[in-house]
């Protein structure tokens, strides 16, 4: 008995030596694989991110312009530095590639869907695209204004990134007072629609929303002003002949800062611009109501030492008081009009006081104006200016300054886009817009112009101006999500000044001789060519 005991336990104790010996040789299980997973919480193209409870899309287009014509190379109107002059400096076509490329984050929790999100431009441009002259390039990019458009080189842009929590909404994104179609109403070059505001590029706030249902949202904001809110404030130095921060003769005859100063007449920011809306967003379309209040705040009578103006300099010369300006506007938007399945008409009406952006308005800088064209026979050329700006002031001290004259100024926008069928689709639009100043800024602007060396006496002056464009589109949609288009743009400059002027344009900007100039109202066309892929 013993004998079989042992010869079982060996037996069995062999096999189990075996098993693990086999055991050993068999490979090691694998983790199951974790397959990313579609999300349908937020809508098409959001996935979970492994591991976690974070849904996220990544999108884009890939964009390729050319423009004939134009100040810059996404059909922006030619109305100031060589493309506004016409010299053998400006590009008479230009181009860019642009791939732009977002990413969405969300994650559900007890406090409603957190999100982060991004949105940067990597693009390729014409060098100098505004078409400037050798010396004013060098200019620029000495304060590393150039962008980096070299061989092999490009430039980055952030849009959009920010973050939004329980109603909030923290970073660069679009103002609580902008409106949903900010510059685009159907038409190509969005980035200059004048009119109305034109958020599209983000700036930098804060702000709060609150969804009351049915498509119904309030939003209130703070924004920081500078970068984007400002426009020019004018400092007319009284007693000034000369220099061009006080109002020289190339500054003011080009019209780029027309009463002689600049944004470098406004003060540090103190109060951060507060803008709101009230939107309804629902099939039929959108109605909206928006607006905000604006700091208008000078540094000084006297910014910098100029050696013909009397009086104290710098902090010692003291400063206007601080104004608030603001602005409003109403838009609507129709959806399916009778024309044909998916048409729809846009339209948008703004009011600003010392609020300019919210009217000459671009996703970038707003401009001034100074378009040069032929002149009358007895004159070199003709010459149509218009002077940008939220206000005009004046004074070398305290003793002899005055308060900021904030500029008033108005816009309407409108658009209508059809759908000849799937593929085909146009688009008409266009803007009015007026700038105007009040009989004291006129009145200061005016004295200013008159008395600079080198402008004659032979003209009346008056910096108001309106300015209309109108623009045609047609896309080709092939393909879902690549489309080709052509735009035409037309802009009108309606400025006031009459008779001619004796001046020297300035030759760091243009190649404008001395000489006799008319003033007249003027006219530039532009088209571009597109080519996007959205993904």
């Amino acid at each position: 008995m013993k004998t079989v005991k042992s010869l079982l336990l060996g037996t069995a104790a062999g096999i189990v030596a075996m098993s693990g010996a086999q055991a050993a040789d068999l490979p090691v299980k694998a983790k199951a694989v974790e397959y990313v997973k579609i999300c349908s919480l937020y809508g098409a193209g959001f996935y979970y991110i492994p591991g976690t409870d974070t849904c996220i899309k990544f999108g884009g287009y890939l964009r390729v312009d050319v423009t004939a014509g134009g100040g810059s190379t996404q059909n922006n109107p030619a109305v100031n530095g060589s493309t506004g002059a016409q010299d053998r400096f400006a590009h008479d076509f230009q181009s860019r590639s642009r791939l732009q490329f977002t990413v969405d984050t969300r994650t559900a929790s007890q406090y409603g869907v957190v999100r982060i999100f991004g949105q940067t431009d990597w693009q390729f441009d014409t060098f100098a695209p505004a078409g400037l002259n050798t010396a004013a390039v060098a200019a620029t990019a000495a304060t590393g204004g150039i962008n980096n458009y070299t061989p092999g080189n490009g430039y980055v842009a952030v849009e959009q990134v920010f973050i939004q929590f329980a109603g909030f909404t923290l970073g660069k994104s679009f103002s609580a007072r902008s409106v949903p179609w900010h510059g685009s109403l159907g038409n190509n070059n969005s980035s200059t629609f004048f009119g109305g505001p034109d958020y599209v590029t983000g700036v930098n706030n804060i702000q709060y929303t609150h969804q009351w249902g049915n498509g119904v949202t309030t939003s209130i904001g703070v924004d920081e002003p500078v970068v984007f809110n400002r426009t020019a404030l004018g400092n007319v130095l009284a007693g000034s002949t000369s220099s061009a921060a006080a109002g020289g003769t190339n500054v003011a005859f080009l019209g780029t800062v027309g009463a002689g100063g600049s944004i470098a007449g406004y003060a540090g920011q103190s109060l951060p611009d507060i803008g709101g809306n009230f939107k309804i967003d629902q099939a039929w379309g959108i109605f909206t109501v928006a607006g905000g209040i604006h700091e208008v705040k000078a540094a000084y009578y006297n910014n910098s030492v100029v050696s013909n103006v009397p009086g104290f300099l710098g902090e010692l010369s003291g400063h206007p008081g601080t104004k608030i300006g603001g602005s409003a506007t109403v838009g609507l938007q129709i959806n399916n009009v009778p024309t044909g399945i998916g048409d729809r008409f846009t339209v948008d009406a703004t009011y600003a006081k010392g609020n300019t952006k919210a009217v000459i308005s671009s996703s970038g800088s707003s401009p001034s104006f100074a378009i040069f064209g032929q002149g009358n026979g007895a004159t070199y050329q003709s010459v149509g200016l218009g002077f940008t700006s939220d206000g005009i002031y004046s004074g070398t001290n305290a003793a002899n300054g005055g308060a900021i004259q904030l500029t008033d100024s108005y816009g309407v926008r409108a658009a209508f886009i059809h759908n000849w069928s799937p593929e085909w689709q146009s688009a008409l639009w266009g803007s009015y817009s007026r700038v105007n100043y009040n009989a004291t800024a006129t009145a200061l602007y005016c004295t200013n112009y008159a008395r600079i060396g080198g402008i004659g006496a032979a003209f009346t002056c008056n910096p108001d101006f309106d300015v209309a464009q109108v623009g045609l589109r047609t896309g080709w949609t092939p393909v879902a999500g690549l489309t080709f288009s052509a735009e035409v743009l037309y802009l009108n400059l309606d400025q006031k000044f009459t008779g001619v002027a004796t001046a020297t344009p300035s030759t760091t900007v243009l190649a404008k001789p001395a000489g006799l100039y008319n003033f007249k109202d003027q006219d530039t066309i532009s088209v571009n060519f597109r080519a996007q892929r959205n993904f």
